[in-house]
């Protein structure tokens, strides 16, 4: 079992709000394309976008791990859920920048929050050593990432509004919110905040906290980059229908579908820290393909090549955040969420700095070499991870206590 019997039930619903967090972190990307046709914006407004809602995700993401002890994971993530309601109702609701910079910012603080508190009531559920509950639950995320795009593409297809996707998805987070006010979520029970004579202040002089940090921050902001910008890659580089470009997302998601369920299976047999080298190396190599062919021209047989790099880029990335937030949450037992909670504020940083880095570069040098920054970034990756497990191996980093 992944878990113990009696969290299954509660395992499945948390399953299902990571779905949804999945569906939320990816559409804007897949709809890009129709923002910039219909509103008008250009590469840089659309990155402040972006970037003010990876702001709130990184905030809120620490602030959530200081406060859950205090809070509890109820009002948690009620809180949280109820945030992306509010914001995704709204949002593109009309073409003003500031007004859905605020409105993604709303959305990004509920995501931060969904994220700590998922990943530590995953932690609580599936105990010390594992790492397999935490693959399989981000496997729901790429879910979620996976159907959100195809459902923007289909809509467009059919000339439907593509707004309607954010106002649905909006309404499921509602009423998910309403549901986990009758789930068990006590019996995950407190995290024990920090050890008898430790502060905060301990935790900033542990590698691994620093390492989880550095190492989330560059991934997230190499995984969403590719994931909200592929699209128009393959649309202004490619020259693919805008459908086509959609299309791209969900098969990027769908390659981090794959390795996060497919992986958990032979995890038993292959330590994690194995795996997490070995797909980081495979992340590198793929995105460096990706960036390669962007500069080769256009063509059937380049777009075939292209697409198939950017599922193998996806297959590649799987691993690497659940494994990171696995690590972080088992060497430090005692302030389990607020160590979760800095990685993945780290993520959130990386988020937020990284659209900026894209929109920047793109709109000096063109998309192909906002994609090759990606590619080297993508090396940056397997350096982090391999410090990691290396001081991991070396018994570099202290285990709380």
């Amino acid at each position: 079992m992944l878990v113990e019997k009696r969290f299954f039930p509660l395992y499945i619903v948390l399953f299902c709000v990571y779905t949804l967090f999945g569906i939320s972190m990816t559409v804007i990307g897949a709809t890009l394309p129709k923002i910039f046709a219909d509103f008008g914006w250009s590469y840089t407004t659309a990155g402040a976008v972006i970037a003010l809602g990876s702001v709130g995700y990184f905030l809120s993401s620490y602030v959530a791990g200081i406060l859950l002890s205090a809070l509890g994971l109820r009002l948690t993530i009620s809180f949280a859920l109820l945030f992306i309601f509010i914001g995704l109702e709204f949002f593109a609701a009309t073409p003003t920048p500031w007004l859905n910079m605020l409105l993604y910012f709303i959305v990004g603080v509920g995501q931060g929050g969904i994220e700590l508190a998922v990943d530590w009531g995953t932690l609580r559920m599936e105990g010390p050593g594992g790492g397999r509950a935490m693959s399989l639950m981000h496997g729901a995320f790429s879910i979620g990432a996976f159907v959100g795009p195809l459902i923007i593409a289909i809509l467009i297809s059919a000339r439907l509004q593509w707004t309607l996707v954010y106002r649905g998805i909006g309404v499921l987070f509602f009423l998910i919110a309403i549901f986990l006010q009758f789930m068990p979520l006590s019996a995950l029970g407190r995290d024990r905040g920090h050890a008898p004579g430790s502060s905060r202040r301990d935790l900033f002089k542990h590698p691994a906290y620093w390492l989880g940090f550095f190492a989330l921050f560059v991934y997230v902001g190499v995984e969403l980059g590719i994931s909200n910008w592929i699209a128009e890659y393959f649309v202004s580089v490619f020259k693919t229908p805008i459908p086509t470009g959609s299309f791209m997302v969900s098969l990027f998601w769908a390659g981090l579908l794959l390795g996060r369920f497919g992986l958990p299976v032979i995890q038993r047999s292959i330590t994690r820290e194995k795996i997490l080298i070995s797909l980081s190396v495979v992340m590198a190599v793929s995105v460096m393909g990706l960036a390669t062919v962007g500069f080769l021209g256009t063509g059937a047989l380049l777009n075939v090549i292209a697409g198939m790099l950017v599922m193998l880029s996806g297959f590649g990335c799987s691993i690497i955040y659940p494994t990171v937030m696995s690590i972080i949450g088992d060497f430090f037992p005692h302030t389990q969420s607020e160590a979760v909670g800095f990685a993945a504020m780290g993520g959130g940083m990386g988020g937020f700095a990284f659209p900026y880095l894209m929109s920047g570069i793109s709109a000096a040098w063109g998309i192909r070499t906002g994609f090759l920054t990606y590619a080297l970034f993508s090396l940056v990756i397997v350096a982090l991870n391999v410090s990691i497990v290396r001081a991991e191996h070396n018994g570099g980093i202290i285990k709380s206590t």
